[in-house]
């Protein structure tokens, strides 16, 4: 018994030294032929046999062999399971806590009881938001925690300070994306916007509407209130 452990031991060892020399292998020759790959987050076995996966930019997903001698980009298909196994991946890698939310740097809005939660991070000057805001009256017992996210430009950020300015910011944010009511020009300290920008681009959101729900999952784009109630 001895003897088999100090074999599987040894074993054990041996496969730890390999994946390391092979991790080594691919961060040094992958940066020097590819220098925009030069900070690599992270090499680990893909569950293809010979295939690693190398993580770069925090969620940024390629494929490569042992020697760094071929890369791929694109989504790795389990297509026993049916699973996209890098879009899972990067669903995972993405996934901000709800806990680690700035909400106060956001304004609330109430429906019903308000137990469940939904954080939603908007550009008033996106159509799709408009659509989603929209569907989004059907959905009750919900407390959105609602993050003015101006990618759109000037006019996005000039909106977005009038609504955080307003004396009832709700009905301001409401009036506009439902009723396409102007809001009126306000002043107030509004580096509550600018933190919500450095928050998004830290986290890579990207377009809006960004919807993250109480189990940190994240869902980019607008979806029906149907959608909204499953994930709630």
């Amino acid at each position: 018994m001895k003897r088999l452990t100090t074999a599987f031991m040894a074993i054990t060892l041996l496969s730890t030294f390999g994946a390391q020399a092979q991790e080594a292998v691919i961060r040094k020759n992958l940066p020097a032929r590819l220098p925009q790959l030069s900070s690599i987050d992270e090499v680990t076995k893909s569950p293809i046999p010979g295939l690693f996966e190398v993580r770069v930019n925090g969620t940024d997903i390629y494929y490569t062999d042992a020697k760094a001698d071929y890369l791929v980009q694109g989504n790795l298909i389990d297509t026993k399971n049916l699973r996209n196994i890098t879009e899972e991946r990067v669903e995972k890698l993405s996934a901000i806590s709800f806990g680690a939310l700035p909400l106060k740097d956001a304004f609330t809005i109430v429906r019903g009881d308000g137990k469940r939660k939904l954080a939603v991070f908007e550009d008033p000057n996106c159509g799709y938001c408009k659509q989603f805001e929209a569907n989004l009256q059907k959905v009750d017992n919900v407390t959105i925690y609602m993050f003015l996210y101006p990618v759109l430009g000037p006019g996005s950020v000039e909106r977005s300070k009038n609504i955080w300015c307003a004396k009832d910011k709700v009905k301001s944010w409401q009036d506009w994306m439902l009723k396409n009511d102007e809001p009126k020009a306000a002043k107030c300290d509004t580096t509550a916007i600018d933190r919500n920008m450095q928050f998004g681009h830290k986290h890579k959101i990207s377009g809006t509407p960004t919807l993250i729900f109480k189990d940190n999952t994240r869902v980019p784009g607008a979806i029906d209130a149907a959608q909204v109630e499953k994930r709630l």
